[in-house]
């Protein structure tokens, strides 16, 4: 699956009005025939769309420009113009709208198969049809379409995922994510590799659960350290959390605390998300030791140990995240 891509500057444009038709019948023994001409059809609006399918906004890096179709000019025999095509912008669910320059909330896109008309197209100009009078008869006079409107956009994604993997740098998240899904994430053995969130699918029997690799939580990353407040966001929209605990760390269970303490800090309900705790690296010299620890020191979390280098563990997590509800 694609790296996330979580927010996009664009710019968007109603279509103009079509203009009005000057036109005079011309039909046999009719030599000065009346007003006929058409109304000019109506510029096409801008539309923002969710759609289900959609996990990122990367197909919004490649198209920042979104220009709905003019109206068609209106024609004789009082012929209407074609109305302009719509600009359809497709985004997941989850997308907020924000004005760029000030920030200011536009629209909330939560639910699927949602449609906001953001822009009108403008109206199309009359035709010199409707100007005739007992004192104007042949009136050489038809309106021309109302401009569009454009406007700049700040398109947001809090990524909605079943469940988020949270944990500090180098945790192993980018890892079990690659070893349980679809997803490829970059992996290194230094801090910060992932700088951008990874999602993932993750399938067990007939259960599919959407999987997202935040990336590492320092402490003050509710105060903006590290990757800090960018990233917490996504926290909000998932489900359910997973803590990745280091069990190479000498004292495993005050990452947990730490973790916790930092998503409460940003949003208190966040620490009260369902979760539950894996630790990782379980292959590590000593690890089995560290996560008896852990659970003596957490008794009443849920803690599973594995390795997703040798495997071991592995089969229990996936019985667990098996039995998650999407």
């Amino acid at each position: 699956m694609n790296r996330f891509v979580d927010e996009a500057v664009i710019e968007v444009a109603s279509g103009n009005g079509g203009p009005g038709s000057v036109h005079f019948r011309r039909e046999k023994f009719v030599p000065r025939g009346g007003p006929d001409g058409g109304d000019g059809g109506d510029g096409g609006d801008v539309r923002l769309i969710v759609r289900s399918n959609l996990k990122t906004l990367s197909h919004l890096k490649h198209k920042r420009v979104f220009q709905a179709e003019n109206g068609r000019p209106g024609a004789g025999q009082r012929r209407h113009g074609r109305r302009g095509r719509d600009a359809e912008i497709l985004v997941p669910p989850g997308t907020v709208i924000k004005d760029p320059e000030t920030g200011r909330l536009l629209r909330d896109l939560s639910d699927k198969g949602e449609s906001w008309l953001f822009l009108k197209g403008g109206k199309g100009g009359w035709g010199n049809w409707h100007f005739r009078s007992a004192t104007r008869q042949a009136p050489r006079y038809a309106q021309p379409g109302l401009q569009g409107s454009s406007r700049r956009l700040l398109v947001e994604l809090n990524l909605i995922a079943d469940i988020g993997l949270v944990g500090k740098p180098n945790a192993g998240k980018s890892t079990l994510l690659g070893a349980l899904t679809n997803a490829h994430p970059k992996i290194a053995p230094y801090p910060f590799t992932t700088r951008t969130p990874y999602i993932g699918l993750f399938s067990y029997n007939d259960n599919k659960l959407i999987l997202a690799d935040i990336p590492g939580i320092l402490e003050g990353a509710s105060h903006g350290a590290g990757l800090g407040l960018k990233f917490l966001k996504h926290i909000k929209r998932t489900r359910a959390l997973a803590f990745l605990i280091d069990l190479g760390e000498p004292e495993p269970e005050k990452t947990f605390l730490l973790l916790k303490r930092e998503l409460a800090a940003y949003e208190p309900g966040l620490a009260a998300k369902p979760h539950f705790l894996i630790g990782t690296k379980l292959d590590l010299e000593g690890a089995g030791g560290r996560l008896e620890q852990l659970r003596s020191a957490l008794p009443e979390e849920r803690v599973l140990g594995i390795s997703a280098h040798t495997g071991q563990g592995m089969e229990a997590l996936k019985r667990l995240l098996g039995a998650v509800q999407a």
